[in-house]
C-alpha cells in the first residue's frame, strides 16, 4: 500500500534491521565523542551514512558529499548513531526546509534536500534494496527514473494529528521521533491547505470551549486525535474526533461553530478509542453531523469514503500511479483480473472497463463493503470484492476452477505473504504487476517471484515528496 495509515493489524511485520558491517564497534568509541566524517550516501530512512574507523555511522540530516563534525548519540554493537555538530563542507543539494520542525517529526526527513536530488535518491533506494537481497537477474533490471511532482508540496489530503495540552493551550500535531512528545504544527507545507485550515480552526474552538483534552499520563480527558480528510475533486471535507470515551462535552456548541464557519466540512464523525493504546482508531464510529462519507473522484469514477476507508494520500500522483498500472497490465477485454489488497477497490474498479471480470479481496469488512458499493455507484457490474486474506482466497478461487489472466498486488509495507506468492506462482497468470511502497520487502519478494517471472522494469513514482518513502510499479513477464 502506498499509505502509511492503512487499515492496521493485517499481520506481523517482517523484522527490519539496519545494514550491519561485519566488524563490531570498537570499545574506545564513547557517547558524546566527536570526529570528522565524510557522508557517502543516504540510508533507507534518509539519514546520512559515513564510516568512522570502518564502523558504519548514521547521521540524521547529513547529505552525501558533506564533511561534518559528528557527535556520537548512540553506540550499538555494530553501528553508531550520531548528530551533526558542524558542517565543514556543504552539499550543493542542501536547501532550507520550509517547516521549522522538519528535523523533529516524521514526514519531512528530506525537506533539506533539493527535490531533483530526492527523486534520484528514491531511484537509488530501489538499487540498494536489490543489491542487498539480489533477486535473480537484478543487475539487468530496467530501473526507471522516479516520476516526481511539479509542486512537491501541499499534496496530502489527510491530516491525522494528536491533540494534547501544552502549557495550558490545545496543541495538535505529531510526536517527535521515538517518543510521545507532541510537536504542535500550526502549519504543514505538505498538507493540502484546506486540511490545515479546518485543523487549526477546530483546535482553536476546542480551547475556547474548554473541551477536555486527553491526558496520556493519567488516561483522562476526552479528545485524543483530530482527523481531517479532503476530497480534491469535490472539495468536500470530513472531520473525525477520536475520543477516549463516548461522552463529548460541548459537542453541540462545537458542531454549531463548524457548520457556521467551515461550510466545506460536510461530514463530522466521532470515533471512540478507550484507554492507552498504540492504535489511532477504535472500533466504534458514529455520525455527529452531515453525511457519513465524502466523495472523491478518480479516473472518472466516484468513490464514497467513510471515516476509516483507505484512499491514497496524494490524489495527483495517484492518477499517475494507476495509469502506470493500467499500462503495465495492458488488459484485453476477455481477460480476468485479481485485485489483491484491494482496499475500497480503487485500482480494480479503475481497470474494470478493460477487463472481462475483476475479483478483489481485503481483510477489512468495511473496506470490502465500500468497494462493492463503489462498484454499484459507478455502474460497474463485472467487479466483485470479498472479505479475506489474499493468501487464503486466491488458493480457494484457484481450487474452484477460476484461472486469472492477470494479478495486481498492492500490499502493505510488510510485502507479500509467502502463501500468496506460492499461489501466484501456482496460478501463473500471464500478467503480473506489483505496486510496492517498500523497496526492501519488494526486493525480498522478487527473490521468490522470479522463480516464475522475469522483471521487465521497475518504475518508481514519488507519492510522498519530502520523505524517504519510495513507491514503485513492477511489471513482470511469465517465464516459459
Amino acid at each position: 500500500m502506498t499509505q502509511s495509515n492503512h487499515y492496521p493489524n493485517r499481520r506481523p511485520a517482517r523484522p527490519t534491521q539496519r545494514r550491519q558491517p561485519t566488524e563490531k564497534v570498537q570499545s574506545d568509541i564513547t557517547l558524546g565523542q566527536r570526529f570528522p566524517l565524510t557522508i557517502k550516501r543516504l540510508g533507507i530512512n534518509g539519514e546520512g551514512i559515513g564510516y568512522y574507523k570502518h564502523v558504519i555511522t548514521f547521521v540524521k540530516g547529513a547529505l552525501p558529499g558533506e564533511v561534518i563534525v559528528a557527535e556520537v548519540t548512540t553506540v550499538h554493537p555494530r553501528y553508531l548513531e550520531a548528530k551533526i555538530r558542524k558542517i565543514r563542507k556543504f552539499s550543493p543539494d542542501r536547501v532550507d526546509p520550509r517547516d521549522a520542525y522538519a528535523d523533529e517529526v516524521g514526514g519531512f526527513e528530506l525537506e533539506h534536500l533539493d527535490y531533483p536530488a530526492q527523486l534520484t535518491f528514491k531511484q537509488d533506494l530501489i538499487r540498494q534494496a536489490l543489491e542487498k537481497y539480489q533477486p535473480a537477474g537484478f543487475r539487468q533490471y530496467d530501473i526507471r527514473p522516479t516520476i516526481g511532482m511539479a509542486n512537491p508540496y501541499e499534496y496530502r489530503n489527510k491530516a491525522q494529528f494528536q491533540v494534547r495540552l501544552i502549557d495550558g493551550h490545545v496543541a495538535a500535531g505529531l510526536y517527535k521521533e521515538n517518543s510521545h512528545d507532541l510537536v504542535d504544527l500550526p502549519t504543514c507545507s505538505v498538507q493540502m491547505p484546506v486540511t490545515m485550515t479546518v485543523m487549526r480552526a477546530v483546535v482553536k474552538w476546542l480551547e475556547e470551549l474548554a473541551v477536555p483534552i486527553y491526558d496520556e499520563e493519567h488516561n483522562s480527558g476526552i479528545v485524543k486525535t483530530v482527523v481531517v480528510r479532503a476530497a480534491a475533486a469535490t472539495g468536500e471535507v470530513q472531520l473525525v474526533f477520536v475520543t477516549n470515551t463516548p461522552k463529548f462535552p460541548k459537542k453541540h456548541q462545537l458542531l454549531m461553530k463548524i457548520a457556521d464557519k467551515l461550510p466545506m466540512v460536510v461530514s463530522v464523525m466521532q470515533n471512540v478509542n478507550i484507554g492507552k493504546t498504540s492504535l489511532i482508531w477504535g472500533d466504534q464510529t458514529t455520525l455527529l453531523a452531515g453525511k457519513p462519507t465524502i466523495t472523491e473522484e478518480l479516473d472518472g469514477l466516484a468513490f464514497d469514503l467513510s471515516a476509516r476507508a483507505f484512499f491514497q494520500l496524494n490524489p495527483e500522483q495517484t492518477k499517475k500511479l494507476y495509469q502506470l498500472a493500467r499500462t503495465a497490465l495492458n488488459l484485453a477485454p476477455h481477460e480476468t483480473l485479481v485485485d489483491a489488497y484491494s482496499g475500497v477497490g480503487t485500482i480494480g474498479l479503475s481497470l474494470a472497463d478493460v477487463a472481462q471480470e475483476v475479483r478483489g479481496m481485503d481483510t477489512i469488512p468495511a473496506a470490502v463493503a465500500d468497494a462493492n458499493e463503489n462498484a454499484k455507484r459507478n455502474g460497474i457490474t463485472n467487479a466483485k470484492y470479498e472479505v479475506g486474506e489474499a493468501e487464503t482466497l486466491l488458493p480457494q478461487w484457484l481450487a474452484s476452477g477460476f484461472a486469472p489472466d492477470a494479478i495486481v498486488v498492492d500490499p502493505p509495507r510488510t510485502g507479500l505473504d509467502d502463501v500468496l506468492i506460492d499461489a501466484i506462482l501456482q496460478s501463473a497468470p500471464e500478467k503480473l504487476v506489483y505496486i510496492s511502497c517498500n523497496p526492501s520487502t519488494l526486493a525480498q519478494d522478487l527473490r521468490q517471484l522470479t522463480r516464475g517471472y522475469q522483471v521487465d522494469y521497475i518504475q518508481s513514482i514519488d507519492m510522498f515528496p519530502q520523505t524517504a518513502r519510495c513507491e514503485a510499479v513492477v511489471r513482470f513477464t511469465k517465464r516459459h
